[in-house]
């Protein structure tokens, strides 16, 4: 037996997205203030899974529903 907990899956899933032109817009502001925030330039398509994971864990209610919904779940 080992310590460390069995790793979660890390297959990366391919997600396709239509969005409106103004979030298009505001993607490509945000990817520049990100730009000149940290000196280096990251396309949208980088940036997108972090934003929606910060955003997702951000939302307390959600988190605390998953949480509870998950927990008897095995891994």
């Amino acid at each position: 037996m080992v310590k460390l907990a069995r790793l979660p899956d890390r297959t990366p899933v391919k997600f396709t997205l239509t969005i409106p032109p103004e979030l298009n817009d505001a993607l490509k502001d945000y990817a520049e203030a990100y730009r000149e925030a940290y000196g280096s330039s990251e396309p949208v398509a980088e940036l997108m899974p972090a934003m929606l994971a910060a955003f997702l864990e951000s939302d307390r209610e959600f988190m605390k529903g998953r949480d509870a919904k998950t927990s008897g779940r095995p891994r």
